[in-house]
């Protein structure tokens, strides 16, 4: 109502699931459709139980930790006031417990809706602009004894369609699997969001770190697209960026720094990867270019100490100065590539060279020799590896100590946000997939299968589970699975997935593993299943496109595709023999590759 008094050209809602317009700011006049982001009602969740832990107080468990409203079914006399509180945790006598996740707010009534019935016959209510985030819902005033029937959950989040899937024959995995898409359906209300109670922040740190698993699983391009959008109207003139968007000022005096801004370029980078659009990239260019121009000014010979670190690790805490630094690094060679891309040869020369001082710069500060990085934390070594700091001479040196680091904790991580995403990655791509593996089926605390033991249905904030029970930014276990359990991966050279490579690693413990994603030229599939020492891989390639594919084996002899020597096959070409691993070049089509005589964990 207030856009038609406003001039706005209105399109009509119905009541088919687009329940909440995101109303963003946009110049009188603009179609309103145009700058309305959907708030969809995807699913609907009916409670697993209800109890009633004190006089008149009604608690219903819907099992499930979601993002959204309850909606309650219900009649009596008019002006009968019946409270609906939200939450994710009990106190020990069964009714809710709210204290953790109200820290930041002042008003007495917190994640509470109050319906005020009509007294005509029955009556249905859920509330409108308004989401919570919840498992359990507290009711009292409720007319008589609700049953089950009397209330539901609506699952909301924004408006995007499912992209990929993976599943495997692990249950713990494809636990972890399911939680971490709960969680990031839960954190994206019109932008993503650390938390759907708390704060509903938009943490960019958190948002990034949890992007390639966004994009494997949700088309949320369009949704990134508008968000960018947002840094750019949040962007102060000297470069700075907030690590909150959008903000009301809070992330500009705390908690911004390389590694939370940086999705302001990250994100950009992995939609080119994912996409291969490059329109991103020339819209916000500028701006990009003033980020990391900012962060030279703030450098001290190239080293940037500012913002948070490795927030919640396990145990041991890294420098921020080795995080913030890396990303600082990071940033200079995504503004050169992307200066390439776009002809700008003088930038190219300038954060080409601006990317070498800071890698120069990283090891002078922080190799300590022998393979050692900073205090030799899992997040420092790893965080050199995976962003390419370390000097291919050193890299066996620190991929060892990485290895003592680890078996040192019993085969635990021990990172907090940024380690996550860094640890696995950078085993895998040195040929230690099998520790990482390991890393992420344990089932002891610090670990994601404590999360799942202990009762969990989404991500939590913390190893512990002292804090938020549903945050995204442990979430880029995920883009893990996709990438190195069934193997499906970008090729930088080729983005778009215009030329893929598939890559899928077997490891014991493992038997299976399947996965899909419709990518901009049709649908990728990968499912490998091992039997003894035989190795099944079927694959889809979608039309206009081509693969690298890799085929554990022994020797080319021991591979077949549909039951033809792999190397005579047709729409097959053999490449070489790397890490116990056939490479092929394929074209688009179905493939069946069969590998005998395997033995998986041969170095």
């Amino acid at each position: 109502a207030r856009l038609e008094q406003a001039g706005w050209d209105m399109p009509d809602f119905d009541d088919s699931g687009w329940d909440i317009p995101q109303i963003v700011d946009a110049p009188k006049g603009k179609l309103a459709a145009q700058i309305i982001q959907p708030i969809k009602v995807t699913e609907t969740i009916k409670p697993q139980k209800v109890t009633e832990p004190a006089q008149g107080v009604f608690l219903f468990d819907l099992g499930q930790n979601i993002a959204g409203w309850a909606q309650i079914r219900l009649s009596g006399p008019a002006g009968t006031m019946v409270k609906l509180r939200y939450g994710e945790r009990l106190k020990s006598d069964g009714t809710l417990e709210q204290s953790q996740i109200k820290e930041h707010v002042k008003e007495k009534e917190f994640q509470t809706d109050t319906y005020v019935l009509s007294g005509r016959g029955e009556e249905i209510w859920e509330p409108r602009f308004v989401y919570h985030g919840f498992r359990y819902i507290q009711v009292t005033g409720f007319p008589g004894i609700p049953s089950l029937d009397n209330l539901c959950g609506r699952v909301v989040h924004t408006s995007f369609e499912s992209a990929g899937t993976f599943e495997c024959s692990n249950d713990l995995i494809n636990a972890v699997q399911k939680n971490a898409l709960w969680s990031y359906r839960g954190n994206f209300h019109g932008y993503p969001t650390d938390c759907p109670h708390r704060e509903k922040n938009g943490w960019t740190g958190d948002a990034h770190l949890a992007a390639e698993m966004g994009l494997f699983n949700f088309k949320c391009a369009a949704a990134y697209t508008k968000w960018m959008e947002d840094f750019k109207d949040e962007q102060r003139r000297t470069g700075e960026l907030p690590a909150i968007v959008p903000t009301s000022g809070w992330g500009y005096q705390w908690g911004n720094g390389p590694a939370w801004d940086s999705a302001y370029l990250l994100i950009p980078w992995y939609m080119y990867q994912y996409y291969g659009d490059k329109r991103i990239l020339e819209t916000h260019y500028e701006n990009f270019k003033l980020y990391v121009d900012y962060l030279t000014g703030k450098a001290e010979n190239h080293i940037v100490s500012i913002g948070l670190g490795d927030w919640v690790p396990a145990k041991t805490h890294t420098p921020v100065s080795v995080t913030s630094t890396g990303y600082y690094y990071v940033d200079a060679i995504i503004v050169a590539e992307i200066a390439r891309i776009l002809g700008r040869k003088d930038d190219t020369v300038k954060y080409t060279k601006l990317a070498k001082n800071i890698h120069k710069a990283f090891n002078e500060s922080f190799y300590k020799g022998d393979g050692i990085y900073a205090n030799g934390s899992q997040t420092a070594l790893s965080c050199a590896l995976y962003q390419q700091l370390v000097d291919e001479k050193e890299r066996n040196k620190v991929v060892e100590k990485l290895l003592a680091n680890i078996e040192k904790n019993d085969a635990h991580i021990d990172t907090g946000i940024l380690g996550a995403k860094y640890l696995f990655n950078a085993l895998t791509a040195n040929g230690e997939h099998d520790v990482a593996y390991q890393i992420a089926t344990q089932t002891t605390e610090p670990s994601y299968g404590s999360w799942i033991k202990r009762g969990a249905t989404t991500l939590w904030e913390d190893w512990k589970g002292v804090a938020s029970l549903n945050h995204i930014m442990f979430g880029d276990i995920s883009a893990w699975f996709y990438k190195n359990l069934a193997g499906i991966n970008v090729d930088p050279k080729n983005p778009g997935f215009k030329h893929i490579i598939l890559h899928p690693r077997p490891v014991d413990g493992l038997e299976w593993v399947r996965a899909e994603y419709e990518s901009m030229y049709g649908i990728i599939r990968s499912s490998w299943r091992r039997n003894g020492q035989s190795f099944r891989l079927d694959l889809t390639v979608p039309a206009n496109t081509t693969a690298t594919v890799y085929v554990p084996a022994k020797t080319i002899n021991s591979v077949t595709e549909s039951g033809k020597a792999a190397d005579k096959a047709e729409n097959v070409r053999f490449l070489r023999m790397e890490n116990n691993a056939a490479v092929f070049e394929i074209g688009s089509g179905n493939y069946r590759f069969l590998s005998k005589k395997l033995k998986l964990m041969e170095k």
